[in-house]
């Protein structure tokens, strides 16, 4: 089936595996933390600039983060659905960051950026530390690659998935 981004249909996708970054497993390398040092966090101040830093990191091939996604997102954000961190350096440019959704428990991670070396993990490590601090219990990073793979991301079978996903999600 062929789209474009004016398709009415929003698809969800449900793989028979899922990568989600075990909150307690979150690898922080030594160099991760001498870079969390230069850089300056903020939450949800700058919320469409992190999606178009995403976006602007995608290829011809791979572009499904379109005008209209990014407007749905900033409305969710709007609503208070959707959430970002966000890296600056000490000029106060927006040097990274990432993405996603908050129901109760659990954070759909959709997309991270960098311009500046560890500044999406940075946002991550702050992101795993919110986390925590919130008593929440799924992290949904989506697909498996080998740099979410060295950062501790661990693959699920959906039914798993699904059965920590109900359980974030419920009251």
């Amino acid at each position: 089936m062929e789209r474009n981004s004016d398709d009415p249909v929003l698809f969800w996708w449900s793989p028979a595996e899922r990568c989600v970054i075990p909150l307690d497993q979150l690898r922080i390398t030594r160099s991760m933390r001498r870079s969390a040092r230069r850089y300056h966090l903020r939450i949800n101040t700058n919320f469409e600039r992190v999606m178009l830093g995403c976006a602007a990191r995608g290829t011809a091939e791979n572009v499904w983060i379109t005008t209209r996604f990014i407007d749905q997102y900033c409305e969710l954000h709007e609503r208070g659905w959707a959430h970002s961190v966000e890296t600056y350096n000490d000029d106060g440019v927006l040097v990274g960051g990432l993405y996603g959704v908050r129901i109760k428990k659990f954070f759909a991670g959709e997309s991270m950026f960098h311009l500046s070396r560890d500044a999406s993990k940075v946002a991550l490590m702050a992101l795993v530390d919110i986390m925590r601090s919130a008593k929440m219990t799924l992290l949904d990073a989506q697909w498996h690659t080998p740099h979410l793979a060295s950062l501790g991301a661990v693959v699920l079978p959906r039914a798993e998935y699904l059965t920590r996903l109900r359980a974030a999600t419920t009251p």
